[in-house]
């Protein structure tokens, strides 16, 4: 190739391969054994030219090889490096990749229950952790040069993603950012914003999918492929759904329902059945073992089955197990009882058993797992280790495996669209569906993936197809100010400050940004209302106020009339509640106007009867016996004026509303009785306008007005009235931007002035009950403060201690009010009983300063559904009983203990000197880091 350049194209070239050789790319791109992707490349390039990266690209793609450029060249340039990540998991197994590249002695590891070499150049970190460091002006953050966010879309989850922006906006200015995310749909608009607060920054999105993805739709025996290939006649193709699919969900959708057409004899009948029994044997939904097997048949494991219950996910494993599935040779069955025994050696045998692991170990063995939330850690981490070595080759999981550590599989499976959000079942949103269906095709080892759904009665292709076709993840905002933050803020930067950095949030910025169109339907109507207001002059004088009387005239009208329909109203439904059965009345107005016998008066005013299929908050509703011999109820909208009985009748006690014959004797009767009867009229009162005296006024003024003896009045008036209608939307306007503009800023306002009403805050200056609050992070982090401030947990013993810290972080998967949990008697009992009442306290104080629970800021009641469990284990209980009282899986458990010793170190350096509270907290810590939740701290 060279001998077909000229001397001057050599001299180029070689004077580019020198210079990038001098770059510090150059030997990074030596320790892979693979070459780097256009995208990797050019966000390595930006991050060496000095400028941030935000690189969006797909699961799977090689977005990390970015990070650990970043590593890379803080330990060349002799800064520091903070790879964080959001969850502990993830940061343990980076941290296993650093230290496999790099050595221990240069990695560390800081998470919520772990630090290993804390003062290493590059500490892999929660990023939790880094927002804690930033708030207390940790000395490791003194020559930091690199953070790395991995997962950055995280700032989505309402419940953790303040934390990211948090990080984003104090980190320090010479501190060069990398943002990794997954595909989304507005990452231009993230970089704009992160170029606003962070300085130069490079966008780089990758749509292409390293590894490309198949999608199939499996239904009975046969794989469908959901797309086919059609020929766009110039090489190019189109993509469309498979037409076997749409005609399938035809079929299915067109079966026959049996037994209703009389017509069709027995012999058609059976016809039909033998019909639909052909079709079922062609379409159902295969069974969890068959589903498995047949990947199994065509090549297409190590597979992930997505199920969104961890019940389900334990259920399949069973279901293969009982099936007789063996997925590993011999040779892999003992490689698995190595790995396992290995891992699992420093649990006592007591546990093991409480903790299912024998029944886990034969699943393993033969190639199938579960992985949930609701696993102890430990097993979980075995099951990844060994499907990343290819001896679990099936695995059960629920969504959160798709949201975090690195386990790709050859396929995907998708029991179903649709999953419990925690309020209702919903289907997935195809940026869900990317995300689950991202982990199929493993770079490197796949030459493509797959991704499998189950076939369900009532699936529609077309609909699976734009789930499967769309990219849309759009990137949301869930920043919101906390108690915590406002002190911790206010102390650093003060309130003006600290006003300004919140309005230079992501949530602020994509607000500020909603309201652009807003804006300018505001300056169009504005323009349009200096056009209105020239057309409606008047020569004569103000023709705006001659206006604004006609309008005050009008409204005043307006307001009697209704007021004179509800008097009229009140007054009919009083008269309908004085009717018996048996009275004879005169209907006035409506479909069944004429005399009418009463039956039933129907309920009073303000009361309901569910049981007759109406609710009569609007007043009574008579059923009524007509003279055409109809039997109807009757509603409030037929009486517009007030009824009285003109007459009274005996109802037999043999009459049936539902007999003909009876409705037709009874009807006679009435006519006979009742028919020369003429119903009084009703006379119409005198209207309160004649005598109001405003309207009064107001027509003296309107006549006396210069304009009103304009030739042109009426013109000038239809001008006025296209005005105000102009004005009144382009004020909604203005309100609609004034709500979403400075939002953050507000609710910081409200925070501020509840903190300074609870002597936290002095205007500029934070108070010692606020530098108290200020060492306490979670969601209750002010009842917290609160609770050491009043000496609540004053003289309780380590495990009484642990009972109510256990309200401050424990929140239950699903409400149940209906049984009152298990609480420890005595001391423990009367502190959770007080921390509900300083709650409740708390409550009222953010309603009157109007800081909404419902727009994720404020206090949420302490939940006391672990009190007993962690009483019980922080006394040294064993973990069977604990476990069986508590009726929680081990994983949820050892989660909860965690944030519980998370919570008992932030109350034991926040409580005051001298306090018993600080002991007591310490000896919690180790009461409960014991056992299967100090092993199962992985570092």
């Amino acid at each position: 190739m060279t001998e077909d350049m000229s001397p001057a194209e050599r001299y180029a070239a070689a004077k580019l391969r020198a210079a990038e050789q001098a770059t510090a790319l150059a030997p990074f791109r030596e320790m892979y054994d693979f070459d780097l992707d256009a995208f990797q490349l050019e966000a390595c390039k930006a991050l060496e030219a000095g400028k941030g990266v935000l690189v969006a690209a797909p699961t799977g793609s090689g977005k990390t090889i970015v990070g650990e450029f970043a590593v890379h060249l803080a330990l060349e340039q002799g800064r520091k490096c903070f790879y964080t990540t959001p969850i502990k998991a993830l940061s343990n197994q980076k941290y296993q990749d650093l230290v496999k590249r790099y050595g221990a002695e240069r990695v560390g590891l800081l998470t919520g229950d772990n630090s290993v070499n804390s003062e290493a150049p590059v500490i892999v970190m929660t990023t939790e952790v880094l927002r804690n460091m930033l708030y207390s002006g940790s000395q490791s953050l003194i020559g930091l040069g690199y953070v790395v966010m991995d997962e950055v879309h995280y700032l989505s989850d309402r419940f953790r993603g303040a934390v990211w922006e948090e990080v984003i906006i104090h980190l320090p200015e010479s501190v060069t950012l990398v943002s990794l995310s997954a595909t989304v749909s507005n990452a231009e608009e993230f970089g704009d914003w992160l170029d606003t607060v962070r300085g130069d920054t490079e966008v780089i999105v990758a749509e292409h999918r390293p590894v490309p993805l198949w999608q199939h739709v499996l239904a009975g025996r046969r794989m469908y492929d959901l797309f086919e290939e059609r020929d766009g006649g110039q090489g190019g193709g189109r993509r469309e759904v498979n037409p076997d699919l749409e005609r399938l969900a035809r079929m299915e959708n067109s079966r026959p329902t049996f037994g209703r057409d009389k017509r069709r004899g027995r012999n058609m009948r059976e016809a039909d059945r033998e019909r639909e029994r052909r079709q079922r044997a062609r379409i159902w939904t295969p069974s969890r073992p068959e589903v498995i097997d047949r990947l199994d048949n065509e090549g297409l494991l190590p597979a992930i089955t997505f199920i969104f219950s961890r019940a389900g996910c334990e259920a399949a494993v069973q279901q293969c197990l009982a099936s007789g599935l063996r997925l590993n040779d011999q040779e892999g069955r003992e490689r698995v009882r190595r790995i396992v025994e290995a891992r699992t050696a420093g649990i006592p045998d007591d546990d093991l058993h409480v903790l299912g692991y024998f029944e886990w170990l034969e699943g393993l063995e033969r190639g199938i797992a579960a992985h949930h939330a609701g696993m102890l850690p430990t097993f979980k981490e075995v099951v990844e280790e060994l499907f990343v070595q290819g001896l679990v080759k099936a695995v059960f999981a629920t969504e959160t495996l798709a949201l975090g550590i690195n386990m790709p599989a050859r396929s995907v499976v998708l029991e179903k669209l649709v999953k419990w959000n925690g309020e209702q079942h919903a289907d997935i949103t195809p940026g869900e569906y990317t995300q689950l269906t991202g982990r199929a095709g493993r770079r490197g080892i796949d030459v493509e993936g797959h991704a499998v759904v189950l076939w369900q009665r009532g699936m529609d292709p077309g609909a699976l197809a734009g789930l499967a076709g769309t990219r849309t993840y759009p990137l949301r905002s869930s920043f919101r100010p906390s108690y915590n933050m406002a002190v911790n803020l206010v102390s650093q930067f003060g309130r003006h400050r600290s006003r300004e950095l919140l309005e230079m949030s992501f949530a602020q910025f994509q607000a500020d940004k909603s309201v652009v169109g807003i804006s300018r339907q505001v300056q169009k109507n504005e323009e349009g209302l200096a056009g209105y207001s020239g057309s409606m002059t008047c020569h004569l004088g103000d023709f705006e106020e001659y206006s604004r009387l006609r309008r005050e005239l009008k409204d005043r009208e307006t307001e009697l009339a209704k007021q004179g329909a509800a008097q009229r109203r009140v007054a009919a439904a009083a008269a309908l509640e004085k009717l018996k059965p048996g009275d004879v009345i005169h209907v006035p107005t409506g479909k069944y106007a004429g005399l009418a016998l009463v039956l039933d008066p129907g309920m009073p005013s303000g009361r309901t009867d569910r049981h007759r299929g109406f609710d009569a908050q609007d007043g009574p509703r008579p059923l009524v016996l007509t003279a055409e011999r109809q039997v109807k109820r009757l509603a409030s909208i037929d009486f517009p004026v007030p009824v009285a009985a003109l007459d009274r009748m005996r109802i037999p006690k043999s009459f049936n509303a539902r007999s003909p014959q009876s409705r037709r004797d009874l009807a006679s009767a009435l006519r006979t009785k009742a028919g020369h009867l003429v119903p009084s009229r009703h006379r119409k009162p005198r209207a309160e306008a004649a005598d109001d005296r405003e309207i009064a006024r107001l027509r003296t003024e309107i006549r006396a007005h210069p304009c009103h003896g304009c030739a042109e009045r009426e013109d000038h008036a239809r001008w006025a009235e296209r005005y105000h209608r102009l004005l009144r939307d382009t004020r909604q306007l203005e309100r609609r931007i004034e709500g979403r503009t400075n939002t953050i800023a507000r609710t910081f306002d409200r925070i501020c002035a509840l903190l300074t009403e609870l002597d936290y805050l002095e205007g500029d200056t934070v108070t010692e009950e606020g530098r108290r609050l200020a060492r306490l992070y979670g969601e209750l982090d002010l009842l917290a403060s609160e609770c050491l401030r009043d000496g609540v947990w004053e003289g309780l013993g380590p495990a009484e201690l642990a009972a109510c810290a256990s309200a401050l972080v424990y929140e239950a998967r699903q409400a149940d009010d209906a049984v009152a949990p298990k609480l420890p008697s005595g001391k423990a009992k009367d502190a959770l009983a007080e921390m509900v009442r300083i709650w409740g306290r708390l409550d009222a104080l953010e309603e009157d300063h109007k800081i909404n629970q419902a727009e994720g800021v404020g206090q949420r009641e302490p939940d006391l559904g672990f009190a007993w469990a962690a009483y019980r284990w922080a006394s040294g209980f064993g973990l069977d009983e604990v476990l069986r009282e508590a009726e929680m899986p081990a994983g949820d458990f050892v989660r909860w203990c965690k944030q519980l010793i998370d919570i008992l170190g932030q109350i034991a350096a926040a409580a005051p000197a001298g306090s018993s509270v600080a002991r007591a907290a310490r000896k919690a810590v180790d009461g409960v880091l014991r056992g299967v939740v100090a092993y199962s701290s992985v570092g």
